[in-house]
């Protein structure tokens, strides 16, 4: 028997990709963290990082799951888009933050924390879009009328 792939478009391919590198990545601070920087770090400036870690896992595990979403690939772009640059700026400042003690790290958290909302409103218009679109196409095969 043959071995076969499934096929992947480049656009869910790419999400798939950039999620399970932040996905490994958060695995590997967050070992990191508990072993490398226990002795080092106070438990607020652990908790700190660890913060980071966790929300990086999130976004790295919903990027993982937006090909299975049926939405398109322009409201997918601008949720990966939001959730990448949103780790990027939320958690690269927490990890930041904690290891150097830089306070000026500190502000960039709470922009990396919209990106993250952004990103999930993004998620539900697309999925609400998406929603409809599959209501108008089966409405148009069944012969029924939009109202």
């Amino acid at each position: 028997m043959k071995n076969e792939h499934i096929g992947l478009g480049a656009v869910a391919k790419s999400y798939l990709i950039i999620g399970a590198l932040l996905a490994g990545l958060a695995v590997v601070l967050g070992a990191f963290g508990a072993h490398g920087l226990k002795s080092l770090l106070t438990s607020q400036q652990l908790n700190t990082f660890e913060i980071g870690v966790r929300y990086q896992m999130y976004h790295a595990l919903a990027l993982l799951t937006l090909p299975a979403l049926s939405i398109t690939s322009t409201w997918g772009n601008r949720v990966a888009f939001c959730f990448v640059v949103g780790t990027v700026l939320f958690s690269g400042s927490l990890y930041a933050l904690s290891i150097s003690g830089i306070k000026w790290f500190g502000p960039i958290t709470p922009v990396g924390g919209m990106f993250f909302i952004v990103g999930w409103g993004f998620l539900v218009i697309g999925l609400l879009k998406a929603q409809k679109s599959v209501k108008q196409q089966t409405s148009h095969k069944s012969g029924a009328s939009n109202v």
